[in-house]
C-alpha cells in the first residue's frame, strides 16, 4: 500500500506542475493508459495514472468555484452570505473570508471582503447583506516571494471586495456554535482580548485557537532564525500530545471506576478522539492538523477493533485520505513538513536493535527532525536554521508540556472561572517571555541560520537521500556519502553580471518602488516600498525573500529616493536584516537611527566597470516631497538605466536643462509610477529609452499608468512593461544586448492569470 500511495502522491505532484490545463485527447491518453495499468496489473503506475486524473477532476471543480467573470471586475454588487473566518483587524480595516449563501449572479462561491473602519463588531458566524466592490485576485510576483494566488485558489476563494456604502449593510443572523464550531473559536479570541497585561497574546491565540495574526513580524523572525516556527502554531505534535493526555487520562478514571465487562480502552479511545476532533476545530483544520488527526483516528480505530495498523500502513492511509479529501494539499508547506516529519521519526526509531533511554532518544529525535527537515526549510522559506536542533531541544518540551495543557484548560475557564483563567495566562505569559528571551539570545548567533543556498530540484533531492543515508543504523557502510551528497545545497551560485555589466530587478511590490541591481561583486537598492500595516510591509514580504534566492548576503549600497511611505515603508524590515556599507537619502531625518549620507547631485562611484550617478536634487535644492527624489542613473558599455524616483515635470525640466543629450538611457523607470504628473514630451525625448518600465499596483486606486502616460510612450514609439502584469521585471544589461525575464511567464501555473501587456 505504501508504494500505491507514493505513486498517487506523484501523479498529484506531477499535475500541478502544469502551465494551463490539459486538452481532452491528453486526459483520454490518460485514460486509456490506466485501463492498460489496470490489465496489465502495474499498480503504481495505475495509482500515479489515477492520482493524476484525481487532481485534474479537482481542479476542474476548483476553478469554476473560483471563477469570476471578466463583467464582474470591478463592479458592485450585491451580496448575502456568510462570515466563515476570523475577522482580522488592522489600523485601517476588518478583513474576513465570505461564503456566499445566495449567489444569483453566479459569482465566485467564497470571497474575501475588507470593510474600513466598521462601525459594528464583526465576528464569524454572522449573515450579512451588503453591496461590494469586486476585484480579481491577484497577487505579487516575485522570485523567493509568497505565491498569493496560489494560496487564494487552495482556499477556494475566487475574489477580493471592499464593503461599499456600509450604512445600507444588514445583519440577518448570528449562528450559534451548534450550527457553526468557529463561533466558539470567536468567542475564545474575544474573551482572550480583554484578557490584560499579555505580552505574548499572539502566541496564545496561536496555540489554541490557530489564530497567528497576533504575531509579530519580530517575533515570527526570530522563530524562523531558531527554526522553531512548528511550535507556534496548532500542529500534528500538539493534537497528538492533547489526544494522548486525553487518552491515559481516561483510560485512568475507568480502569479505577467501570465494571470490567465495559473495556476501559474502548472509552479511552472514543475520549481522545473527541479530544482530537474538538481542538481540531479549535485550529481551523489546517493541512498538519489534517494529517494527525487522520493517524489518530485510524490508530484509535486500532484500538477500538483490536487491530496492530503498521507505522507505514498508518502513514500512507493518512496521506492518502488527506490528498482524497484535498488533492491541492501537495501545493502547502505544511503537507510536506508534517508528512516528512512523521517519516523521519519512524525512520530514526525503528528496526534499531539497542534500547536507548528516553532522555537520549528525545535529543535524537529532536536533531534528527531538525536536520531532516532541512531540504524542505531551504525550499519552502530559503534557509534553515543551523541552531533549531538546540532552540528545539528546550522549546519542544516547555511548549508542550509547560504551554499548550495550561492554555487550554485556561481557556475553558474563561466561560466558568475568569479571575482563575487571567492568573493562569498571565503565568504562561511569564513562561512565553522566558523562552522567547532564551530564543532571541540564539537568534543573536553567528552564522544561526543559513541563507541563499540551493532550491533546485536534483539539489533538494540529493540532500534528501543524503540526510536518510547520515540517519541509517550505525555499521551501515556507506554513512560517510552523506556529506557528498548534502554538497550541492552549498552550490548556489546564481549567475552574476560579468565584469562591466549589470543587471536590475524591478520587483513588484503593488503600488511602490523596489529595485535591486547587482554588479559582478557589489549590490545596490533603490527604495523599499511600501508599509502594508503595523505588521506588514514589503521590505518583509518581498525584498528580503528575493535578496535570499538570490543568494546575496550583503548589501553595499541602500539608495531611498525619498520619504514616501510607497518608497520607505520597507526600510525597518530591511535594515534588521542587513547592514549596508553605505546608506543615501534625500530625508536623512526620517533614517536617523542610521549613519546615512545625504543624496545630492555631482555624486558618483565606479564598480565592477559600473558607473553610478547621483542626478538629482541639487545641492542647494530646496524642493520637497517628490521633487526632491534622488535620481539615479547607471551606466555600463552594455547600456544605461534611469531610476528617477518620483520626480514631477518641475524636476523632469531642470534635468533636461543641465544634462540635455546626457540622460540617455536604454531603460527608464517611468516617473512617479506613470502619473500624469510626470514623463513630460521633452524629458522622454532626451532619455530616448528602448523599454520603460511601470512600478504601478494591480488597478490602482490612482489610475496609474495614466492613459495619456500611455499615450505619450506610444507618440514616442515607446515599448513599455508594467510589473503589476508581468511580475518581477529582471533586465541584463551585457554584451550590447538587453535581456528581459518576466517572473510570471516564467512561473505560471494553471491557476495563475497571467495577462502579457508588452507594448511594442
Amino acid at each position: 500500500m505504501p508504494v500505491s500511495v507514493l505513486g498517487f502522491l506523484l501523479g498529484d505532484l506531477l499535475f500541478q506542475q502544469l502551465i494551463r490545463l490539459p486538452d481532452l485527447l491528453i486526459v483520454k491518453c490518460v485514460l486509456l493508459m490506466l485501463f492498460v495499468c489496470l490489465w496489465l496489473r502495474k499498480w503504481f503506475g495505475l495509482a500515479l495514472l489515477m492520482g493524476w486524473l484525481w487532481a485534474y477532476g479537482y481542479a476542474l471543480v476548483q476553478l469554476k468555484q473560483v471563477y469570476l467573470a471578466p463583467e464582474f471586475q470591478g463592479q458592485e454588487v450585491q451580496v448575502e452570505g456568510l462570515i466563515c473566518s476570523l475577522p482580522v483587524v488592522d489600523e485601517r480595516k476588518t478583513r474576513f473570508d465570505f461564503q456566499l449563501t445566495a449567489n444569483p449572479l453566479v459569482l465566485p462561491a467564497k470571497i474575501r471582503v475588507s470593510w474600513y473602519s466598521p462601525e459594528v463588531s464583526l465576528g464569524v458566524g454572522q449573515h450579512w447583506v451588503f453591496k461590494i466592490k469586486l476585484k480579481a485576485v491577484h497577487g505579487l510576483a516575485n522570485p523567493g516571494g509568497f505565491d498569493y494566488e496560489q494560496w487564494m485558489f487552495t482556499q477556494g476563494i475566487g475574489a477580493t471586495a471592499y464593503v461599499r456604502d456600509p450604512q445600507l449593510a444588514k445583519l440577518i443572523k448570528q449562528d450559534s456554535f451548534w450550527q457553526n464550531f468557529s463561533v466558539i473559536r470567536q468567542l475564545i479570541a474575544e474573551r482572550l482580548s480583554v484578557v490584560p497585561h499579555l505580552r505574548y497574546r499572539g502566541f496564545l491565540e496561536a496555540l489554541t485557537i490557530g489564530k497567528t495574526d497576533g504575531v509579530s513580524n519580530q517575533q515570527w523572525r526570530i522563530l524562523r532564525k531558531t527554526g522553531t516556527l512548528h511550535l507556534m502554531a496548532i500542529s500534528g505534535s500538539h493534537i497528538s500530545l492533547i489526544a494522548g493526555l486525553s487518552y491515559f487520562l481516561v483510560l485512568h478514571v475507568c480502569l479505577r471506576m467501570l465494571p470490567e465487562r465495559v473495556s476501559p480502552q474502548w472509552i479511552a479511545a472514543i475520549g481522545a478522539g473527541l479530544t482530537g476532533w474538538s481542538y481540531a476545530l479549535l485550529a481551523g483544520f489546517s493541512i498538519p492538523v489534517q494529517r494527525a488527526l487522520v493517524m489518530l483516528v485510524v490508530a484509535l480505530l486500532g484500538v477500538i477493533l483490536q487491530r496492530h495498523i503498521r507505522i507505514t500502513g498508518l502513514i500512507a492511509i493518512a496521506i492518502l485520505l488527506m490528498l482524497v479529501l484535498d488533492p491541492l494539499a501537495v501545493l502547502s508547506a505544511g503537507f510536506w513538513l508534517s508528512c516528512i516529519a512523521v517519516i523521519l521519526i519512524w525512520y530514526v526509531v525503528s528496526g534499531r536493535l539497542a534500547k536507548e533511554r528516553h532522555w537520549l532518544s528525545f535529543i535524537k529525535v529532536n536533531s534528527v527532525t531538525a536536520l531532516g527537515l532541512a531540504p524542505l526549510m531551504i525550499l519552502f522559506f530559503l534557509q534553515f536554521s543551523l541552531i533549531a536542533p538546540v532552540a528545539n531541544l528546550i522549546a519542544v518540551p516547555v511548549v508542550n508540556l509547560l504551554i499548550v495543557p495550561p492554555a487550554l484548560v485556561a481557556v475553558v475557564l474563561l466561560f466558568c472561572a475568569p479571575s482563575l483563567a487571567i492568573w493562569l495566562f498571565s503565568w504562561l505569559d511569564v513562561i512565553l517571555d522566558k523562552l522567547y528571551q532564551f530564543l532571541q539570545w540564539l537568534a543573536g548567533w553567528d552564522y544561526a541560520n543559513l541563507a541563499g543556498l540551493s532550491t533546485s530540484g536534483p539539489a533538494i533531492l540529493l540532500a534528501a537521500i543524503g540526510f536518510l543515508v547520515l540517519f541509517m543504523p550505525r555499521g551501515l557502510p556507506g554513512r560517510s556519502l552523506s556529506a557528498l551528497l548534502c554538497l550541492p545545497l552549498f552550490l548556489n551560485a546564481p549567475a552574476r553580471p560579468e565584469s562591466g555589466t549589470f543587471k536590475m530587478t524591478l520587483l513588484d511590490i503593488g503600488q511602490g518602488l523596489s529595485a535591486v541591481i547587482q554588479t559582478a561583486e557589489h549590490v545596490l537598492v533603490f527604495d523599499v516600498g511600501i508599509k502594508f500595516s503595523a505588521q506588514a510591509d514589503s521590505g518583509q514580504s518581498v525584498l528580503l525573500p528575493f535578496l535570499a534566492s538570490q543568494g546575496i548576503h550583503h548589501i553595499d549600497t541602500l539608495i531611498i529616493s525619498h520619504g514616501d511611505n510607497d518608497h520607505i515603508g520597507g526600510a525597518a524590515s530591511l535594515l534588521a536584516e542587513f547592514k549596508p556599507t553605505r546608506i543615501y537619502t534625500s530625508v536623512p531625518e526620517r533614517l536617523s537611527a542610521f549613519a546615512v549620507l545625504p543624496c545630492y547631485q555631482g555624486l558618483n562611484w565606479q564598480i565592477d566597470g559600473v558607473i553610478f550617478q547621483i542626478l538629482a536634487p541639487a545641492v542647494n535644492d530646496d524642493n520637497v516631497g517628490n521633487e526632491h527624489s534622488c535620481v539615479l542613473k547607471v551606466s555600463s558599455a552594455s547600456g544605461a538605466l534611469l531610476l528617477p524616483g518620483d520626480i514631477g515635470k518641475a524636476t523632469e525640466q531642470w534635468l533636461v536643462d543641465n544634462y540635455g543629450d546626457a540622460l540617455s538611457a536604454s531603460v527608464l523607470v517611468s516617473p512617479h509610477h506613470g502619473s500624469n504628473t510626470s514623463s513630460s514630451q521633452d524629458f522622454l525625448a532626451r532619455v530616448n529609452p528602448k523599454m520603460v518600465l511601470i512600478p504601478a499596483g494591480y488597478q490602482n486606486q490612482f489610475n496609474f499608468p495614466h492613459p495619456s502616460v500611455l499615450e505619450r510612450y506610444q507618440l514616442n514609439h515607446l515599448s513599455w512593461l508594467n510589473v503589476s502584469e508581468q511580475g518581477a521585471i529582471t533586465v541584463e544589461f551585457s554584451s550590447n544586448n538587453l535581456k528581459f525575464s518576466y517572473f510570471r511567464a516564467i512561473n505560471q501555473k494553471y491557476w495563475h492569470k497571467v495577462d502579457s501587456s508588452a507594448k511594442f
